[in-house]
């Protein structure tokens, strides 16, 4: 809003009362901070989630493709065909066929669950969410009939094996005795040790090469499952449409949504509850924002009377009352948004610090699936953030501007 200079000049007097006047001054203090702390907790609380979603999914994807075909019996006998048709398909970038079968591993006494995963050398080598987070060793040794494996960082911890370690892998498909189906063992040597970042992953993948988990398993020539890559994840199912018709029958066609929609859908919903309670914040603040003001307005309204009998409109009192009040709103937004920049920027750290202090563990991978707090900075949000605040805080400010412009000078002036 536009002022004039004798406006300016006493809104700026009224941003800072003088002496006697240092509550009010504390007041608005308190008003500036409410606003600053709740415009942080927003942007700081909604950048996380973002985050939080936007790695869980680059992570899932990653590994689990934009979507996969599935046969009806978990094998693919003829997966060189569904293959052929998925990257005939429009839209389909790659088409990654696998194994993929929970067994147990074993090293020095030690036994955990797994997730054997058996894919080609090359797609191994190509694909961008292992082969950028390999920690020690190399995928370039993963051959067929190597006897080497790959395995998360955890695992790796869980069991205590290292690079050159020998694990044995026992799958329960063994051979046919007069006594039952004795369980098949064999021993890999550990040559590459990767961490994604997802806490599931990371404590039960272990990866070797197609042909090796199609021996160990004695599957023959057949998959369990045709990984696919889409130009567009946010349109996976209008694009795969066309190959689930034409897989109907032996194979089923399961996007990321369907996979993953329990989990997806949650984070959707306590995003959109933690963005209304912490608004409530910043209504709280508002509302402090208007009792500043109302006292503000209480303590001049000698002052008011004064001016309006020097001929001070009413319009001049409602702009300089408003200019006050939506100060302290602005002043508030944009300490707001620098704080919250600020933490997210050593977000690790504070959570690191916070841990040395109390001594618990506020971040625990195997909870939180990620291993590191994540964050995402959303433009849009944060400008939606700002409007928000900004709209709250100049409605707060209506109500005691409109007071001070109703002022009566007569009645005020008339014991003075």
């Amino acid at each position: 809003m536009l002022l004039s200079r004798y406006e300016s000049m006493i809104a700026r007097r009224y941003l800072l009362p003088g002496k006697g006047e240092r509550f009010i001054v504390l007041v608005a203090g308190f008003s500036l901070g409410a606003v600053m702390l709740g415009v942080a907790a927003l942007v700081i609380v909604m950048s996380v989630m973002n985050g939080f979603r936007a790695e869980l999914f680059d992570k899932i994807v990653g590994l689990n493709g934009h979507a996969v075909v599935q046969g009806y019996n978990g094998r693919l006998p003829d997966w060189q065909k569904v293959v052929a048709l998925a990257k005939a398909t429009p839209g389909v970038t790659s088409a990654v066929p696998m194994i993929e079968q929970p067994l147990f591993a074993t090293y020095n006494g030690r036994a955990e669950g797994i997730l054997l995963r058996g894919m080609r050398p090359e797609d191994i080598r190509t694909n961008p969410t292992i082969r950028t987070k390999v920690v020690v060793g190399s995928l370039s040794t993963l051959t067929p009939g190597s006897g080497n494996v790959a395995i998360g960082a955890r695992l790796a911890e869980q069991l205590g094996a290292t690079i050159g370690s020998q694990i044995t892998i026992i799958s329960p498909l063994g051979r046919s005795t007069p006594f039952g189906t004795v369980p098949r063992s064999v021993i890999y040597t550990v040559t590459a040790i990767f961490e994604v970042g997802v806490y599931d992953y990371d404590k039960a993948y272990v990866i070797m090469p197609l042909q090796d988990a199609q021996t160990l398993l004695l599957s023959g020539d057949s998959v369990g499952m045709i990984e696919l890559q889409t130009t567009d994840a946010d349109k996976v199912g209008p694009i795969l449409a066309p190959l689930a018709r034409a897989v109907q029958g032996y194979a089923v066609v399961s996007d990321w949504r369907r996979l993953n929609a329990e989990l997806f859908d949650a984070l959707a919903v306590e995003r959109v509850a933690m963005f209304v309670v912490l608004c409530i914040i910043i209504l709280v603040a508002a509302f402090n924002i208007a009792s500043s003001l109302i006292m503000l307005v209480r303590s001049k309204t000698r002052d008011i009377a004064i001016l309006r009998t020097m001929g001070a409109s009413r319009g001049a009192m409602l702009r300089i009352f408003m200019t006050v009040g939506t100060a302290i709103g602005v002043l508030g937004t944009f300490a707001g948004l620098a704080l919250g920049a600020v933490f997210l920027f050593f977000r690790q750290s504070v959570v690191n610090f916070v841990q040395l202090v109390t001594g618990q563990n506020l971040w625990d991978p195997s909870i939180r699936y990620l291993t590191e707090l994540p964050s995402k900075v959303d433009p849009f949000e944060v400008t939606a953030i700002v409007l928000i605040t900004l709209l709250m805080t100049f409605l707060a400010t209506v109500y005691p501007a409109l007071k001070a412009a109703n002022t009566d000078p007569v009645e005020v002036l008339r014991y003075e």
